[in-house]
């Protein structure tokens, strides 16, 4: 039972924010409104179950930096070699969906709550849950008992899969998004550095979506 209770300090902000993701689905509420609403909500989730976890110290931040830079330029990179690349059936299809966002801009309200998002509240959540939880419950139920970027083939392979699923149709770049930060978790050990690696990903990817209009990376 004890076991339960610290998976969950690690689980639950992902938790709720895939189960608000599921509802607004379900209930086709807008984006508009919808991501603002669980930007808060998740926001709360963490910092009551979650903000001891959290170390913001990064061991190396200039190598995180070029590797949260080095993901955004293969996120892009694909689709700017071959535009018409992503309209294969391998990434458009009823499992994935399609690479096209339900808005196209948006109030100031969702913009801004989109780029918070982005970049100071889902690379925590996400690797609370994927780097410092994931990978070490599948090495041993007692997972705090296994040092962060300890790596097994296993667990590292299942990670970075399940991590490319989330991303739907842009799950081919997900993954290889997921191998590079677990590659860095086992380089650093350091979970702060992999949030600042992912938050640079998602950062600049933002900056990229609202200078160049291609809202279709914000699914």
């Amino acid at each position: 039972m004890q076991q339960y209770e610290k998976s969950w300090r690690y689980v639950a902000p992902f938790a709720v924010l895939m189960a608000l993701l599921g509802v607004g689905h379900a209930l086709k509420l807008s984006p508009l409104y919808a991501y603002p609403l669980r930007t808060v909500v998740v926001a709360v989730v963490l910092l009551v179950c979650s903000r001891r976890l959290v170390r913001l110290k990064p061991s190396a931040p200039v190598a995180s930096v070029l590797v949260g830079l080095g993901v955004f330029v293969v996120w892009i990179g694909v689709d700017l070699l071959w535009p018409e690349y992503r309209s294969h059936w391998l990434f458009t299809n009823f499992l994935s969906g399609e690479p096209n966002s339900a808005v196209q801009g948006g109030s100031l309200l969702y913009v801004l709550s989109r780029v918070c998002g982005s970049v100071l509240l889902v690379p925590v959540v996400e690797e609370l849950f994927w780097r410092a939880w994931l990978v070490r419950w599948l090495i041993a139920p007692h997972f705090e008992k296994v040092p962060l970027g300890t790596y097994r083939p296993m667990a590292f392979w299942v990670t970075a899969l399940l991590f490319a699923s989330e991303h739907g149709a842009f799950w081919d770049v997900g993954l290889a998004a997921g191998i590079a930060y677990n590659y860095w978790m086992i380089r650093t050990r350091s979970l702060a550095d992999c949030i600042l690696a992912h938050a640079v990903t998602n950062g600049v990817l933002a900056a990229y979506v609202l200078l160049a209009g291609k809202w279709q990376y914000w699914l």
